[in-house]
Formats: C-alpha cells, structure tokens, sequence
C-alpha cells in the first residue's frame, strides 16, 4: 500500500514486464506494418490505414504505459474528455474541409475584397 499525503492508503498496481514487452512488440509490429502500407498503393485508403494503425499505437500506449487502463475516477474521465474533445476539433476540421468550395485555380485578393471596401482602392497598386 501507498500512503498519500492525506494520510489515505490506495492499492499500488504493479504492471508485469511481460506484458510491457507485449505491448513492445505489438508497437513494432505495427511500426512495420505502417511502414509495409506504405509502400502498396491503396488509392485515397493510404491515409486512412495508417491514421488507423497510429490511433491503434496511441491507445496501446495510453493504456498501457500510462497507465490509464489500471485508474479509475476523475483521471479517466479527463482522459476521456480529451479524446472527446479531440474528436469534436477533427469533426470540426474535416466539415470545414468538406464544406468548402475548392476550386483548381485561386482568386485574386484584389478582385474578391476591394469591390467590397472602397475605401482601400486607393491601395490597390499594392497588391498588383
């Protein structure tokens, strides 16, 4: 038992190193396998493939060597949260990549804005 500063005793949770060495090697394994992915062509799947074996490798690693598998209470629920709040900051991003209208060749600035504020055409000269 460890006694904190409160004077309250908590359960100390002792990994083995086996299962530390499993996790090693499962993180090597899907280090190559990344690695290996790169290297055939799957189209526009690329991406996604190794966005989805670096989120693999990233719960392995939050799991298991930070040891959030083995806590409970307010460190897991912020743990939690963070991933929440993650995904929400990429929804956000990928709708506001989706819902724009790209087109293969950029606009002037000077033929979008000064239309809009005529009060800076007399600076015009310096943007052409």
């Amino acid at each position: 038992m460890v006694v904190h500063e409160l004077g309250k005793e908590s359960p100390r949770h002792l990994v083995p190193a086996r299962v530390y060495i499993a996790v090693w090697i499962a993180l090597l394994i899907f280090t190559g396998l990344t690695t290996g992915v790169a290297y055939i062509d799957l189209g526009v799947f690329n991406t996604v493939v190794a966005l989805l074996i670096a989120g693999i490798k990233m719960m392995l690693v939050v799991l298991f060597f930070m040891h959030v598998k083995y806590i409970s209470g307010m460190p897991r629920i912020v743990m939690v949260a963070a991933v929440f709040w993650l995904a929400i900051m990429m929804a956000f991003t990928v709708a506001d990549e989706v819902s724009r209208g790209w087109t293969p060749f950029g606009q002037p600035w000077s033929g979008l804005i000064l239309p809009y504020l005529p009060h800076l055409s007399q600076l015009s000269h310096f943007l052409h």
